[in-house]
């Protein structure tokens, strides 16, 4: 079975190399991979995130990394 995780935080999930879920990976039960929305960002500072149109508090992610992230893992056998 093949995970794959789309986060801005890709070392939070090294961790998951331990335990049960790390014996599973060790023993070719498992895939993660983990994919970082900034490698896909246009920006020159890979920024992701912009400020609210609404002008509330807050960031929000830019839609564009998002997309190509997706997109550049998605199969026909992917479930999202």
């Amino acid at each position: 079975m093949k995970i794959t995780i789309l986060t801005l935080f890709p070392k939070m999930f090294d961790a998951l190399n331990e335990s049960l879920i790390g014996k599973a990976i060790n023993k070719g039960l498992l895939d993660i991979e983990v994919v970082n929305f900034r490698d896909f960002s246009l920006d020159k500072h890979k920024k992701t995130d912009d400020y609210a149109f609404s002008g509330g508090a807050g960031m929000v992610l830019t839609p564009q990394p998002i997309y190509d992230a997706i997109q550049s893992v998605l199969t026909p056998e992917s479930y999202v």
